[in-house]
C-alpha cells in the first residue's frame, strides 16, 4: 500500500430510479476518481429512514484513498452531483438519486461545519452497520474505540434489511461499457494508431486504420506545403471515403465492437488548417457531399499530447517525410482539433491527456486510459 494511504469506509443508498445501476455508477466513478476499491457489501433493501417514501438499496464500500478527509468530502459530492443529487439546505430527508456517506476514514476524527468522522449516528443504523460489518468487521470507531461489529451487536435498531441478489462490480470492462464504435483521435505522433491496435487485440475489436502510408502527396507536402496541400487532402478525402464506408457499413459478428485511429472529420481539421480560404470552401462542400450518412462513434476520444512530447514521439518513428514537421504545425493542428471538438460530437467526446503517460511500456498506464474509456461509455449509454 503507498505511502499515506488510508483505508476509507462508505455507505451508499439509492431509492429513486434504477437503484442498483445508480449504486454501479457510484462505484465506478469513486474507484475511478477516489482509488482502488478494497471490498463491496451486499446490497440490501431497506425501508426508507426517517421519512415516508420507496425502499432503498443500500451497500458499503471500502477504498484505498490518499486524498484528505475533506477532498474526498469534495469528490463524493462532486460525484452525487454528477449523477443527479441535488442536497438541499433545508434540514430533513428526502429521496434521493444516490446517498454518498464517508463513515470512517482509518481511526481519524474530525469534527468542523463541513464535515463530521465518525459519520455522526452511524452506530445507530442497522442500514450501515451491517453491510459495513459484512466487509470491515474489525474497523474500529475511533469516538467508542469499539469495532463496527461490536456496534453492529450492540444495535438497538430492528428495522427489517432485507438481502437481495444484486452483485455490484469494483470495475468496469470494456466490453461491458456499452460502446460499439470507438474512434481515437489526437495530433500526429499522439499514439492514436497503437492504442486502437492494443485495444483491438486485447478486447477483440475490428480495426480501422486509416490508409495512409502509400500517399503520393505526403512527402511532397512536408516539402512544399502551399503547392501540394489541396491534391493530398483531396486523395485523403477520396481514401478515408472509402475506407471509411466500407469498413464501417461491414459488420462483424465475431467481434465485440469497432476500433478507428481516426473520425471521418479530420479531414475537415486538416484542410482547414492547410488550405486556402476558396480551396477549403469547395473541399468542405464536396466533403459534406460525400459523409452526410456516415457512422458517427459513440465514443470519439481525443489523445492529448504536449508538443513537446509530440515532437520526441514524432522523431522515434523515423519517418523521413516528417522530419520538417515544426512545433508551430503541431500547435495549428491541435487547436484545430480542440475547436472542432467545441462544436461536434458534444455527447460523444472525451479528452484524455497522455502527456505524461506511456501507455505503451506502461501497463498501469494502459489500463488507466481503458478504465477511462470503459466509464465514459457505461455512463453515457445508461
Amino acid at each position: 500500500m503507498k505511502k499515506n494511504t488510508h483505508i476509507a469506509h462508505f455507505s451508499l443508498g439509492s431509492n429513486r430510479g434504477d437503484k442498483a445501476l445508480m449504486l454501479q455508477k457510484a462505484i465506478y466513478l469513486l474507484e475511478d476518481r477516489l482509488g482502488s476499491i478494497i471490498a463491496i457489501s451486499p446490497v440490501y433493501k431497506t425501508a426508507a429512514w426517517g421519512f415516508d417514501s420507496e425502499d432503498f438499496l443500500n451497500c458499503c464500500v471500502s477504498i484505498a484513498v490518499t486524498m484528505t478527509p475533506l477532498k474526498v468530502l469534495d469528490t463524493i459530492l462532486e460525484i452525487e452531483n454528477n449523477l443527479g443529487r441535488k442536497r438541499f439546505e433545508q434540514e430533513g430527508y428526502a429521496p434521493r438519486t444516490i446517498d454518498i456517506d464517508l463513515l470512517l476514514y482509518g481511526t481519524e476524527i474530525h469534527l468542523d461545519e463541513r464535515l463530521q468522522l465518525p459519520h455522526p449516528q452511524m452506530e445507530k443504523r442497522a442500514f450501515v452497520l451491517l453491510p459495513l460489518a459484512q466487509i470491515a468487521a474489525k474497523a474500529i470507531h475511533p469516538i467508542f474505540d469499539k469495532s463496527v461489529q461490536s456496534l453492529l451487536n450492540e444495535s438497538e435498531d430492528s428495522s427489517a434489511l432485507e438481502l437481495t441478489d444484486i452483485v455490484l462490480k469494483k470495475t468496469l470492462s470494456l466490453q461491458d461499457s456499452g460502446l460499439t464504435f470507438i474512434a481515437i483521435e489526437g495530433n500526429i505522433g499522439a499514439g492514436k494508431t497503437t492504442l486502437s491496435s492494443m485495444i483491438s487485440e486485447d478486447f477483440n475489436a475490428k480495426l480501422i486504420l486509416e490508409g495512409f502510408a502509400d500517399n503520393p502527396f505526403l512527402p511532397k507536402f512536408y516539402e512544399d506545403q502551399a503547392r501540394y496541400a489541396f491534391p493530398l487532402e483531396m486523395s485523403f478525402l477520396a481514401e478515408r471515403y472509402q475506407q471509411f464506408t466500407e469498413s464501417t457499413s461491414q459488420l462483424d459478428l465475431f467481434k465485440n465492437f469497432m476500433v478507428s485511429d481516426y473520425d471521418i472529420y479530420k479531414s475537415l481539421i486538416f484542410a482547414q488548417i492547410t488550405l486556402g480560404k476558396e480551396e477549403f470552401a469547395l473541399y468542405r462542400k464536396l466533403f459534406g457531399f460525400m459523409y452526410q450518412d456516415a457512422k458517427v462513434p459513440d465514443a470519439y476520444i481525443y489523445l492529448y499530447q504536449n508538443t513537446e512530447r509530440l515532437l520526441e514521439n514524432i522523431a522515434k518513428r523515423g519517418r523521413d517525410y516528417e522530419k520538417t514537421i515544426d512545433a508551430e504545425y503541431l500547435e495549428k493542428i491541435n487547436q484545430g482539433y480542440l475547436d472542432f471538438i467545441k462544436t461536434h460530437h458534444q455527447n460523444h467526446q472525451l479528452i484524455i491527456d497522455v502527456s505524461d503517460r506511456d501507455f505503451v511500456s506502461n501497463p498501469e498506464d494502459y489500463q488507466w486510459i481503458i478504465k477511462k474509456i470503459a466509464l465514459f461509455g457505461f455512463l453515457k449509454s445508461r
